[in-house]
């Protein structure tokens, strides 16, 4: 298949793209990233936008994709709410639209957060605004949807965090993580990316993925 990630040079979209890179059932890559990911491979095209409202003019460019893996985001604290509203719900908006426009038979999955309220009542901004992103895509008529409810994650493979803050958290974990990666709620990036993959080639009746699901979609393809 061919897939469309966006996000690869944060820790969950680089967690994806590595287990496509890796993986013989993905055969071309197609990136959609504001800055470059700086990671080579023969699968991969990669386009720069800064402003993913302007993704029209990569419509001759990215001509055939069956899934799409939307990892970007970024995190509410001390964003204005303006801004946290374009990247969250418009730029995803746009994103599906054109996922959709290229190919109304392909899936998407969506990385959102424990958390997100379905019902968009929250007291938490954040929470109505992911849920309202979730909320569009699922109502887009897709082949399919799926909405990744990521809690903690365990990065693997030299992946690291772009906030520092959590960089300093995983350092000192890291002596944790042999005994953490045991524990049902908490999944790891190459979990993370195979579940994503594996959306694909075995839908489920359940839209919302957390890290329990992730961690049993990770493995169905060994089944």
């Amino acid at each position: 298949m061919n897939v469309l990630i966006t996000g690869s040079t944060g820790m969950v979209g680089k967690s994806v793209l590595i287990e496509c890179i890796k993986d013989e059932r993905v055969k071309k890559i197609f990136l959609l990233n504001r800055v470059s990911s700086k990671i080579e491979s023969s699968k991969i095209s990669e386009f720069l936008l800064k402003d993913f409202l302007n993704l029209k003019a990569l419509k001759n460019q990215i001509k055939k994709c069956d899934a799409c893996f939307h990892c970007m985001g970024i995190t509410s604290f001390g964003q204005d709410n303006s801004y946290y509203f374009k990247v969250t719900y418009e730029m995803t908006k746009a994103l599906a639209d054109f996922v959709y426009e290229i190919n109304s038979n392909a899936i998407m999955t969506y990385v959102s957060g424990e958390g997100t309220s379905t019902k968009e009542n929250s007291k938490i901004r954040w929470a109505n605004v992911k849920g309202k992103t979730e909320n569009y895509i699922l109502k887009k008529d897709f082949k399919d949807a799926y909405m990744i409810r990521l809690g903690l994650l365990i990065p693997e493979n030299g992946i690291t965090a772009k906030t520092k803050l959590y960089n300093i958290f995983y350092s000192l974990m890291a002596p944790f993580f042999p005994i953490m990666k045991m524990i049902p709620s908490i999944t790891t990036s190459s979990k993370l990316g195979l579940a994503m993959i594996n959306c694909f080639y075995f839908p489920n009746h359940v839209k919302y993925l957390d890290n329990r699901a992730i961690n049993k979609l990770s493995i169905i393809h060994l089944g």
